[in-house]
């Protein structure tokens, strides 16, 4: 798959669970990361129920919308 040339999506990194309320929980290595509600957490179930699972893997690192880049740091206060 292009664009996975560290084979990071090989590895079961992420996950997520679907809740009685239609919100999709997205997890990261056993950690929740982020919650879809709505019209976003219907597009990723409707999506996910098509892909394979390194697609889904891309699928879920995609929505977490790139919590890998730097915007996890807290400020130098």
């Amino acid at each position: 798959m292009a664009g996975d040339k560290k084979k990071v999506l090989e590895a079961e990194t992420f996950d997520f669970k679907e809740t009685k309320d239609g919100r999709v929980m997205l997890y990261h290595q056993g950690r929740l990361i982020e919650t879809l509600t709505g019209r976003d957490a219907e597009k990723f179930l409707k999506r996910a129920s098509s892909v394979d699972h390194r697609g889904l893997q891309l699928l879920m690192a995609k929505a977490t919308k790139n919590f890998k880049r730097g915007n996890e740091r807290s400020s130098k206060k």
